[in-house]
């Protein structure tokens, strides 16, 4: 069995789907592995320790995938690229449906087994496999970094020679993976934090960090499937709103995460919150890319509304390459392992984790 990993083609990309490490366990398993030269350059692993781990390197794109048994990148391959799958092959990779209807119907016609990395679903077997949760970890702690080099105060509390400086106030909203990696990177960086979330369990998390809580009391069923928030009701969503725009009008930096899978993220800061809010505030906006959390927000720009910077983070994963690969990798590798059976892979489409996951098999779309 041939595994491919190509060079990662999206403009900003700096991942690469499997690192040395991952290709050594790999040959030591039986599985050859082809890699195209300059795959793991931007994420600074050079060619030359993927051949130290057993890999064959090849020059072009085409030699990595034309006939790899299976072909793992990051990014969703492009058009051009999946014509370059062969018949049978096996593609794992980000995937998002909700974007992807015509790179979904290429692979369908080939006869390719589209395998998304986003639909590894929320339990317990295939924790050690979540994309979604090593890369957010990621997220959540570049977030902080960004917010506070825009910044115009210090994080933390100072006692100087020219007198004492308190520490910027920091909010998070949304304490998932991401929020709960900010909320900590924030405390670290010795602001004083505070969190929100809809979910009566995160409550404690926030808690458990040394962040305050704001807001009204988190409702006990507003967990939906996957661990994720569900949509809010009118009257809870006005509650929130009321409690946000009061907390929001004091905060130096807001980190905003909340997203609901499949569907634009939730508004959450209106543009007459952004208003009440100090000349000097930061908002990052970890949900740019699904609409934003915040009015305003622009994906990939840095935008300013009364004083106020709003940055529409975008890949926040790809800006920390290295250890972003390293977790990304790990998730694959053990993914491989659980399809991986005597030396050949084998899609179960009966299987709680293969079957959610699977988007296409046989020529067929499974959307």
């Amino acid at each position: 069995m041939r595994i491919g990993v190509p060079r990662e083609s999206v403009p900003g990309e700096n991942r690469v789907g499997l690192v040395p490490e991952s290709v050594t366990r790999l040959k030591k398993a039986g599985v050859d592995v082809r890699v195209q030269r300059g795959a793991g350059t931007p994420a600074n692993y050079p060619d030359e320790a993927y051949a130290a781990a057993g890999a064959e390197l090849v020059d072009t794109m085409e030699a990595a995938l034309s006939d790899a048994d299976v072909v793992v990148k990051v990014q969703r391959p492009s058009l051009a690229e999946c014509d370059l799958l062969r018949n049978g092959a096996i593609l794992i990779s980000l995937l998002p449906v909700a974007s992807s209807a015509e790179i979904i119907a290429r692979l369908s016609s080939r006869g390719v087994t589209a395998l998304a990395l986003e639909k590894v679903p929320r339990i317990t077997r295939a924790q050690s496999m979540d994309i979604l949760s090593s890369q957010a970890t990621i997220a959540g702690y570049k977030a902080v970094l960004i917010g506070a080099s825009h910044s115009c105060k210090l994080m933390p509390m100072l006692t100087t020679a020219a007198g004492n400086i308190p520490p910027a106030k920091a909010f998070v909203i949304g304490a998932g993976v991401a929020g709960l990696m900010a909320i900590a990177t924030a405390r670290r960086l010795g602001a004083q934090v505070s969190g929100f979330d809809v979910r009566a369990a995160a409550r404690e998390q926030v808690l458990s960090l040394g962040a305050t809580f704001v807001g009204p009391e988190p409702s006990t069923d507003a967990e939906a499937a996957g661990g994720y928030a569900r949509a809010q009701t009118e009257e809870e969503r006005a509650k929130t709103m009321e409690a946000l725009a009061q907390h929001l009008k004091d905060q130096d930096l807001v980190v905003t995460t909340a997203q609901i899978p499949g569907k634009p993220a939730p508004r959450l800061i209106t543009a007459a919150m952004v208003a009440t809010m100090k000349p000097g505030a930061v908002i990052v906006d970890l949900a740019a890319e699904t609409g934003g959390n915040c009015e305003g927000t622009v994906a990939g720009e840095v935008v300013q509304h009364h004083g106020v910077q709003i940055v529409g983070a975008v890949n926040l994963p790809s800006t920390i390459p290295f250890h972003a690969s390293v977790m990304f990798s790990k998730n694959v590798l053990t993914l491989l392992q659980h399809l991986i059976k005597d030396g050949a892979i084998t899609i179960n489409l009966e299987d709680e984790i293969t079957g959610p996951m699977c988007l296409t098999h046989a020529g067929q779309s499974r959307t």
